[in-house]
């Protein structure tokens, strides 16, 4: 059985090699409407679990066949903390990986229990997903296992993280006619606000989902990133709209104190006119030019 997959490219955190901790069948406390994998019923633990020496053995062989890798990510056809040996897996993988950094890539349903905060905590790189804040929105998108108790949900994520001040990024799935009311949406730059992530991912559905649900478009989530005040945002959208403008030297610094902007932002909004502009800004070092867990973004110095 193949316990890992890759290296694959990943524009957000380079070369990928991936671990499935549930390789052989979805294992998951939600049931998410978007999700790519098909509708199963959720489970609170596995029942069935990939032995930890051949996990190792796989990835030391992609180790020995692959010098590019630029992380180890641990996912799941399901959810990655429900994997009963995720801490004893994480200490064999940091005695092989060297400098490759460790990923994770969570749904946070669990975030709030000290076994699972403790087990993050010695992961380079955490990845929540963070789709709603209301009880009723995570019931409704996220489609929860009973033991999991969404109102503790944002409290752990705020615990964890001043704990032991991980590298944290929040991701954010949106779908239409749910999490995109405005209500949810408030409730979400609040979160973000209190839990100010190293960096924070939106998107909505590019794949076939499970459920017959509809994705937005690059407008309403570009529409809806602008709310979220001073974070390092990432706007992913599969075909992403080209449309290059010309700014000027004002408009550029008012775009970014609105919120920093990614080379992807650029190089799909901004004219050869505007990018010069951005150019000198950066090296009368007006702005600045800062690496977010693998994605560069242009800040305004205040």
């Amino acid at each position: 059985m193949n316990l890992t997959f890759g290296p694959i490219p990943s524009r957000r955190f380079g070369m990928s090699l991936g671990i499935d901790l549930s390789a052989n069948t979805k294992q998951c406390n939600f049931d998410c409407l978007y999700c790519e994998l098909a509708p199963a019923k959720t489970v609170d633990k596995q029942t069935y679990s990939s032995n930890i020496n051949d996990i190792v053995e796989q990835v030391k062989i992609s180790l020995q066949n692959h010098s590019n890798i630029d992380v180890i990510t641990f996912t799941a056809n399901g959810e990655p903390t429900l994997y009963p040996y995720l801490s004893e897996l994480i200490d064999e993988i940091d005695k092989i990986k060297g400098d490759i950094k460790t990923l994770i890539l969570s749904n946070g349903a669990n975030i709030y229990e000290p076994k699972i905060q403790e087990t993050l905590s010695k992961i380079d790189i955490v990845k929540l997903s963070l789709d709603c804040i209301s009880t009723q929105c995570f019931k409704k998108l996220d489609r929860t296992h009973s033991s999991v108790d969404c109102s503790k949900i944002l409290d752990g994520i705020l615990e964890f993280k001043a704990k032991f001040h991980p590298t944290l990024i929040i991701e954010i799935l949106f779908v239409k006619n749910i999490n995109d009311k405005q209500e949810e949406i408030k409730l979400l730059v609040d979160a973000i606000d209190q839990i100010s992530p190293n960096r924070l991912d939106i998107g909505t559905i590019d794949r076939p989902p499970a459920y017959d649900v509809k994705p937005l478009s690059f407008e309403e989530l570009e529409s809806i990133a602008n709310q979220f005040k001073n974070q390092n945002i990432t706007i992913a959208y599969k075909h992403r709209p080209k449309s290059l403008q010309k700014y000027t030297k004002d408009e550029i610094i008012t775009l970014l104190k609105r919120r920093p902007l990614t080379k992807d932002d650029i190089d799909n909004t901004f004219d050869q006119s505007s990018k010069d502009i951005l150019n000198m800004l950066l090296n009368d070092n007006k702005i600045s030019l800062i690496n977010k867990s693998g994605v560069e973004f242009y800040k305004f110095e205040k």
